[in-house]
């Protein structure tokens, strides 16, 4: 892999994103955010989240029809931290979520229940009731489902008004690079089967039978699946939804939830796919789509968040086994722990940084980046041409700003680590703030059954 920081096709936000990030490092090192005492440190940038948000809103704006209504929903798996959330909100997206926990940080950055999508294949009672009452939009994921919530629609006081309420449905169009993230397998356990036998006749019956059902919602996978297998996906659904309203003789499905799931550039600091070029495809594909008569639904996640962030650790050690030079560092498994169990689907970049926080220029050595974690595949590169690194350098995952250090792993009970953004301005000085504290051990203790020592000596 190319670790290059910046090649010649970069645009200059992506070179400009590139040099804060530089920035901010060394300025991490010189505030004492990243210290023996605390090795291991997120740094998040503000600008390039602003920077993603204003993209995607502009992408859409270019392909819509005047007026026509679009919510751009932020899928909080990516980067469950409630300052993010609030961010967000502000630069004008809401929240998709798919947990109660997930429900309850949208709720606490103070995004409106109007702009939350709920989204889930194991919705409890509860939380569906939660959504019905506060008017939090639901894409039900199955048959069984949609009856729990025929009964449920009972139980509202007269005249309360039902949150747009949506199918979820799989295409069932193939996987794309990485199975793991592909939902629109023909055994996926996603939503209704369209090419099931009698699946379409079921949808098509349903929505006969609740003139409430306005909305259907897809989602064809995530990283590693390609923009016109995504357009495919979307396409089959809008088709469905003509098809639907033209048996009902009139537009019953009014909007179209059409997921996100747009592929994230690991190999260098450019941006691509954009935004903009997924929108254009769907324009070209699905015309119909943007002509004013569907309310649109996005849940993008880590392509607007991933290449704003960078995991910065510490060098404890470096050593030689067989030959190959091996770097121990306080990253591994439980800030990276996609790239550790699946390396070959979720290679990441590391640049290397002096202990001064200085970008490391000595010739390149092929070496082994490991963490923390005790087990041998604890390793986050392997055999990468890098500078050589030594104790106390300092190394950064680059484009971990969704689902790496705000997806904690807790193996070796291992602290939750310290996630800062930063700011930093053409002359370089940078300003952090706190998103999330690192985790205290008395907070590890606590959570692992502190206040229940003798819980089991008492039975």
């Amino acid at each position: 892999m190319n670790d290059t920081p910046h090649l010649d096709d970069d645009s200059p936000a992506d070179r400009a994103r590139a040099a804060r990030r530089d920035a901010a490092v060394a300025a991490a090192v010189r505030q004492g955010l990243v210290t023996a005492e605390q090795p291991v440190a997120g740094l998040l940038d503000t600008a390039a989240l602003r920077e993603s948000a204003g993209a995607l809103h502009a992408a859409f704006e270019e392909v819509t029809a005047p007026g026509q209504q679009v919510l751009h929903a932020f899928a909080v798996k990516a980067a469950p931290l409630v300052p993010v959330l609030r961010l967000l909100d502000e630069l004008g997206l809401g929240c998709e979520v798919a947990s109660p926990g997930e429900s309850a940080l949208a709720r606490a950055a103070g995004v409106a229940p109007r702009r939350t999508v709920l989204d889930s294949p194991a919705k409890t009672a509860e939380e569906l009731r939660e959504a019905l009452r506060l008017g939090v939009a639901i894409n039900v994921d199955n048959p069984q489902e949609l009856d729990r919530l025929d009964s449920l629609r009972g139980e509202l006081p007269s005249g309360h008004p039902l949150p747009p309420v949506g199918l979820r449905i799989n295409p069932q169009l193939g996987a794309g690079s990485i199975d793991a993230m592909s939902t629109a397998t023909a055994t996926s356990k996603f939503g209704v089967a369209l090419a099931d036998e009698g699946a379409r006749d079921w949808v098509l019956d349903a929505c006969r039978q609740r003139p409430w059902l306005n909305r259907l919602h897809v989602h064809t996978g995530s990283q590693g699946i390609p923009l016109p297998l995504m357009a495919e996906g979307v396409a089959a659904v809008y088709a469905l939804a003509e098809e639907v309203n033209a048996a009902a003789g009139h537009q019953q499905i009014t909007g179209i939830d059409i997921g996100g799931g747009l592929p994230v550039n690991f190999a260098s600091d450019r941006t691509d796919p954009t935004f903009a070029q997924y929108a254009r495809l769907l324009r070209e594909r699905t015309p119909g789509l943007f002509d004013g008569r569907y309310a649109l639904v996005t849940e993008f996640g880590r392509s607007l968040a991933a290449k704003a962030g960078t995991t910065l650790a510490r060098v404890e050690y470096v050593k030689s086994a067989g030959g190959r030079a091996i770097a121990v560092t306080h990253a591994g498994a439980q800030t990276a722990v996609r790239t550790v169990f699946a390396p070959e689907s979720w290679p990441l970049r590391i640049d290397a940084y002096d202990s001064a926080g200085l970008r490391k220029h000595e010739p390149d050595l092929a070496q082994d980046v490991a963490g923390p974690c005790c087990f041998a595949g604890d390793l986050v590169a392997r055999d990468r041409s890098m500078p050589a690194l030594a104790a106390d350098d300092l190394v950064a995952l680059l484009d971990t700003g969704a689902y790496y250090f705000s997806n904690p792993f807790s193996y070796n009970s291992l602290p939750r680590p310290a996630v800062y953004g930063y700011t930093a301005d053409e002359a370089g000085t940078v300003r952090f703030a706190t998103v999330r504290p690192a985790q205290s051990t008395a907070e590890l203790v606590a959570e692992s059954g502190g206040s229940c020592t003798n819980a089991l000596t008492a039975l």
